[in-house]
C-alpha cells in the first residue's frame, strides 16, 4: 500500500460503506465476498448503478493490496457482465473517484459500474434517491447473473 498524504480524501466523520457493510446503516448489497461486497447504489445514475467496494476500510484507490486490487476488478468485472446480461444495456460505464478534487465525497474507494440511459450515458445531475425496496428488486434482477469468485 502507497502512501496517499498528497491526495486531499473527504473527511467523513464515519464511512457510509463501512456503516453498510455491517449493518449499521441499511443499505442494499447484493453479493459479497470476504474480499469485496457490490452494492445497488440509491443514487441510480444508470440501468442499474452499481458499486463494488472491499470489504476492508480503504480510503483510496492507492490504499489496496495488490490482492485486494484483483478481487475489486474481478468484482467490477462480474458486476458489468451481470448488467449486460440482467439488462442488456448498449454500454456499461465505469469509473472511479480518488480525493476532493476528483469528485470522492466517501472515504472508502468504490467504483461505480453502471449500465448506460436510453439516451446514452449515465445521469450526472441530481437524481432522487431511490427507496430500498426499489433498490431490494434491482439486487433481485441482478442476483441470478452476478457471479463473484
Amino acid at each position: 500500500m502507497n502512501d496517499t498524504r498528497a491526495l486531499d480524501v473527504p473527511s467523513n466523520a464515519r464511512c457510509a460503506f463501512c456503516d453498510y457493510l455491517s449493518g449499521r446503516r441499511p443499505f442494499t448489497v447484493a453479493a459479497r465476498t470476504d474480499a469485496i461486497a457490490v452494492l445497488v447504489t440509491r443514487e441510480q445514475r444508470g440501468i442499474p448503478h452499481l458499486l463494488v467496494v472491499p470489504m476492508a476500510h480503504r480510503e483510496t484507490i492507492l490504499d489496496l493490496s495488490d490482492g485486494e486490487s484483483a478481487a475489486v476488478a474481478v468484482g467490477v468485472r462480474a458486476a458489468a457482465q451481470a448488467i449486460n446480461d440482467a439488462y442488456e444495456r448498449p454500454g456499461i460505464a465505469v469509473w472511479q473517484n480518488n480525493g476532493t478534487p476528483a469528485h470522492q465525497t466517501i472515504a472508502h474507494v468504490h467504483f461505480h459500474v453502471a449500465g448506460t440511459l436510453p439516451q446514452g450515458g449515465t445521469d450526472w445531475g441530481e437524481v432522487a434517491e431511490q427507496p430500498l425496496e426499489e433498490t431490494d428488486a434491482i439486487a433481485q434482477t441482478i442476483l441470478p447473473y452476478l457471479h463473484l469468485a
